[in-house]
């Protein structure tokens, strides 16, 4: 199958199974902004965001050495059974190494829904466990069907918890852990996980390999944490939580634009991963790369274009004032995609430890930009800094890589993006209709121009895809 075609398909599968709850998920807002005030927001919020640091620092990233090692074996059954029962054994004892320390920890300090926590991060560890190992098998179906229980029993049970039975604020936490135990209750038993399980499998050189791997990823974790979490928990400590549920809501939308990324991310890091040494593996990655910066940055204009539109009818009058910080945080987030796609060149040759020295500069940024602004500008500090952060990250991971694959991006186009984000943003804050308007015209012209030879591409994997599935039929 034609590279392209591939990393297209596997895409699309990934993407049906979990744009749709993605995006549902993303739709709640209206019911987190009308059921629950900024402060209650702010707060879950918070612990959500300190669930996300948890789980990666308690496995030591184990589970992204799961998905790059299964994907080197999938044609061995011995292989993949020694490196999923290293894997269980591992993350095992790092779960009861977590609940001591939580334990001990909870004698000093009185922790709010502390155990919606600790089960939180337990079923999450093992549901994403699960999915990688999904992922890293070649199943991406099942990866897909995985994130569609996952995400789409979260929003139903947030509906029945918040709307039926007036649960309050824990009901976010609660559908989270029934959501995950489904989750990867459904993978353990579809793939047959538990048949990959086996003490005698166990090896203390293969563990120290999968370790020695994983472990560089562990700061480069807290230093995107520190990227993308420390905004929240400056604002929360300096200005207050009820602005932190101000900054949550205008973060969803370049949340939402980054998760679109995710999706296409994980087929593409298996595509760079499996065709790294193809012969022109340099001109696949380069142009894959071109043709993401221009879709992906398209789809940033379109947000913002189309936002004016689009805020009011979702997100509550009392966090109008999140639509103010939305446009910086969506160029810290393609800043943060460009990271993405450039960054797949670390995870295919293995070298982990870059993928950590190239974050930290940026981590140390984001802190000090924050800390330095915070208390003169408010939440903008947060919004500029994650510019910054993402920018400087992007800069250097673009020419560090050229040492392995030499990428080359159109200039040009960058320089057209630029004065069309320049357009765009202006009119978004010229507070006016006609201008508004006008935006959205512009960008939705420019985003069909400088896509056009993917759309065609598009069109003709669909009408190739669709006459392949007539010919079986007949």
């Amino acid at each position: 199958m034609n590279r392209k075609r591939e990393l297209a398909k596997n895409t699309l599968i990934i993407f049906i199974g979990k744009i749709c709850t993605q995006f549902l998920s993303f739709f709640l807002l209206p019911l987190y902004t009308t059921l629950l005030n900024s402060s209650e927001y702010g707060i879950i919020d918070l612990i959500i965001t300190y669930i996300s640091l948890f789980v990666p620092l308690i496995t030591l990233q184990i589970e992204q050495a799961l998905f790059r090692y299964l994907i080197d074996v999938r044609e061995n059954k011995k292989e993949q059974k020694q490196i999923f029962s290293n894997i269980i054994f591992i993350v095992i004892v790092q779960v009861l190494i977590f609940l001591v320390i939580f334990l001990i920890i909870n004698l000093f300090i009185n922790i709010k829904y502390k155990y919606y926590i600790i089960i939180n991060v337990i079923v999450t560890i093992f549901s994403s466990l699960f999915l990688q190992a999904a992922r890293g098998l070649g199943d991406n179906i099942s990866y897909s069907v995985g994130s569609v229980i996952s995400g789409g029993l979260t929003i139903i049970l947030n509906v029945i918890f918040l709307v039926i039975l007036n649960m309050g604020a824990s009901s976010i936490l609660l559908s989270s852990i029934l959501a995950n135990i489904f989750c990867a209750i459904f993978i353990l038993f579809k793939d047959k996980l538990y048949k990959l399980i086996s003490r005698k499998n166990i090896d203390k050189i293969q563990i120290r390999n999968l370790l020695k791997y994983s472990i560089p990823l562990v700061p480069n974790g807290i230093i995107w944490w520190i990227i993308n979490v420390s905004d929240r928990t400056i604002i929360s400590i300096f200005i207050g939580v009820a602005q932190n549920g101000i900054y949550a809501v205008s973060n969803k939308f370049s949340g939402a634009l980054i998760n679109l990324y995710n999706i296409f991310n994980i087929s593409w890091t298996e595509s760079a991963v499996l065709h790294l040494k193809d012969k022109d593996s340099t001109e696949f990655i380069s142009s894959t790369i071109k043709e993401m910066f221009n879709i992906f940055s398209s789809i940033c204009l379109i947000i913002i274009a189309y936002m004016p539109f689009v805020f009011p009818i979702i997100i509550n009058n009392n966090y109008s004032e999140a639509y103010l910080y939305i446009p910086p945080l969506i160029i810290g987030t393609l800043f943060n995609i460009i990271v993405g796609l450039v960054s797949v060149v670390y995870v295919a040759k293995k070298l982990t430890k870059k993928i950590t020295t190239t974050s930290l500069i940026s981590g140390i940024l984001n802190i000090l930009i924050n800390l330095v602004l915070i208390k003169h500008i408010g939440v903008w500090a947060a919004s500029i800094s994650t510019i910054i952060a993402f920018a400087s990250m992007a800069i250097y991971r673009y020419f560090d890589v050229q040492k392995y694959i030499k990428i080359s991006l159109d200039i040009k186009v960058i320089i057209k993006t630029t004065i069309m984000f320049i357009i765009s943003i202006t009119l978004y804050y010229s507070n006016n209709l006609i201008f508004y308007i006008l935006n959205a015209v512009i960008i939705t012209i420019y985003a069909l121009i400088i896509n056009k030879t993917s759309l065609i591409n598009l069109l003709k994997i669909f009408k190739n895809h669709k006459f392949h599935m007539n010919n079986l039929k007949k």
